[in-house]
């Protein structure tokens, strides 16, 4: 829980639970399998020590498993200080339900570090994201077949490949091993669109909620993306690239970037790309402009806009700020941005708020994309991208002929040969699937969403579609 909140909030995990309350009150499930659905299966605590500047330093770690309705189960690994047993917990129920809404075919997981990464070098990091990972990977809490992390809050590529390396070591005669874990780096196993895959996964909720008539007339807003208003909480990998593609391709006007030392606004947009660089090499955004800076960061959450996209701690929208947000849309690019008591607020005022079980989903699809790649070994594309410019060619050569032979001096459009001609890579064909998989999840929520009266938000429309997929499986299995 966000240590600003008041004693009166509900902790992430009761918010989770309060959620899940919500919704499977409105199904038809026998109380043991809402109980089987609702409970974390295991969660592992481990403390080891390493050796750090002449004495041995205690970690404790954790690795939650929430169900194993399919396996393996998925989920990341984050680094905080804030991490503890309950957050973990709820978060890997999270991961259960999201898997279950996009169709990727695992079970749910989370783990997490008591650490922070800013303490200690590069070397020292290796040292200790090593010694975690041993202490999973001996008790099959890293296994291609049967628990797969992947980055969070806190680790990126680089722990994700020190992970991998070590499993390896340990598994030397596992040909999938590479498989088990996702988000390294491309030299490593990685897939290309894993690291903007969260933040390109917001960018295509949203397009798909602006192609909801529905959706749009609720929230109260018209027209397409272009010229909207954003605010966005968080300009580290998701909100970047979710900001990034959003002002650079949808036409987006990104009015506010809130950070850990502050905030910048501005009505007429900020350059995404420069406020990037200023805090890659300033570690904030301290100095940045003097004309667009605001000290308390948080109250840019509650400057009118159009989207606000809160994209990094949980529980910034509460119920001290709630009433005073003014977006009509919210699409929660973190996990758990609003409270359970905000949520209630926010759906009485009539906020449309696109919940993070879906909005944040991308990651995990990538993951899946790089899971199946690496147990292929094989990149997507390769076998059909020259056959497939073949094809494009054959069709261009006789549009071409035709045109000779009868004289009618047609002829293609500029840049339409080159684009037509060039067979998908593996980029273009992840984007594909990801834009594919958020599509089918938003209709398949909005259809609740929509059709049924007693269902008054997206959330629980999630809930619903997400807990039916995990009650059917266990219900397969004869459970």
């Amino acid at each position: 829980m966000n240590v600003n909140q008041p004693a009166s909030e509900p902790s992430f995990r009761e918010s989770v639970d309060q959620m899940f309350n919500r919704a499977v009150g409105l199904m038809d499930l026998s109380p043991g399998l809402e109980e089987k659905i609702r409970v974390c299966n295991a969660t592992y605590t481990v403390r080891f020590g390493v050796r750090l500047r002449g004495e041995i330093k205690t970690f404790t770690g954790y690795r939650s498993v929430h169900s194993e309705h399919m396996e393996p189960v998925k989920g990341g690994i984050r680094f905080s200080m804030e991490v503890n047993q309950d957050e973990v917990e709820a978060l890997a129920a999270l991961m259960t339900y999201k898997c279950a809404l996009v169709e990727a075919p695992f079970g749910g997981s989370k783990g997490g570090l008591c650490i922070d990464p800013r303490e200690y070098n590069a070397q020292e990091m290796e040292l200790i994201t090593r010694r975690f990972a041993y202490e999973l990977i001996k008790r099959d809490l890293i296994n291609p077949s049967q628990n797969v992390p992947a980055p969070d809050m806190g680790t990126g590529e680089r722990e994700m490949a020190w992970i991998a390396d070590q499993y390896k070591r340990m598994n030397t005669t596992d040909i999938n091993g590479n498989a088990c874990v996702t988000g390294k780096p491309l030299n490593s196993g990685g897939i290309s669109g894993r690291v903007e895959a969260t933040g390109r996964g917001v960018q295509y909720a949203l397009r798909e909620f602006f192609r909801d008539p529905q959706g749009l007339k609720k929230a109260g807003l018209t027209g397409t993306l272009e010229g909207k208003r954003v605010i966005v909480q968080g300009l580290g990998n998701v909100g970047y690239h979710a900001a990034k593609f959003l002002g650079e391709e949808d036409g987006s006007v990104i009015v506010g970037i809130i950070e850990h030392d502050g905030a910048l606004y501005n009505a007429k947009g900020l350059d995404v790309e420069k406020v990037r660089a200023w805090i890659s090499k300033h570690g904030g955004i301290a100095g940045y402009s003097d004309r667009h800076q605001v000290a308390e960061g948080n109250k840019v959450l509650e400057e009118p806009c159009d989207i606000l996209i809160p994209a990094a701690l949980e529980g910034v929208i509460n119920l001290q700020n709630a009433r005073k947000i003014q977006a009509p849309l919210i699409i929660e690019a973190a996990n758990g941005p609003v409270t359970a008591g905000a949520d209630e607020i926010l759906r009485e005022r009539g906020t449309v708020i696109i919940p993070d079980m879906y909005a944040n989903a991308g990651g995990v699809t990538v993951s899946y994309f790089e899971w199946v790649k690496n147990l292929s070994h094989i990149r997507f594309g390769r076998m059909q991208r020259r056959q497939e410019e073949s094809r494009h060619q054959l069709l261009i050569n006789e549009l071409e002929r035709l045109s000779r032979d009868k004289e009618l001096n047609w002829e293609l459009s500029p840049n339409f040969k080159e684009k037509y001609l060039r067979g998908a890579d593996e980029l273009e064909l992840v984007r594909s699937g990801l834009d594919d998989t958020m599509r089918i999840a938003y209709q398949s929520m909005a259809r609740v969403w929509h059709e049924r009266d007693e269902v008054e938000d997206l959330r629980t429309a999630a809930y619903l579609v997400a807990i039916e997929k995990v009650a059917a499986s266990y219900q397969a299995k004869g459970l």
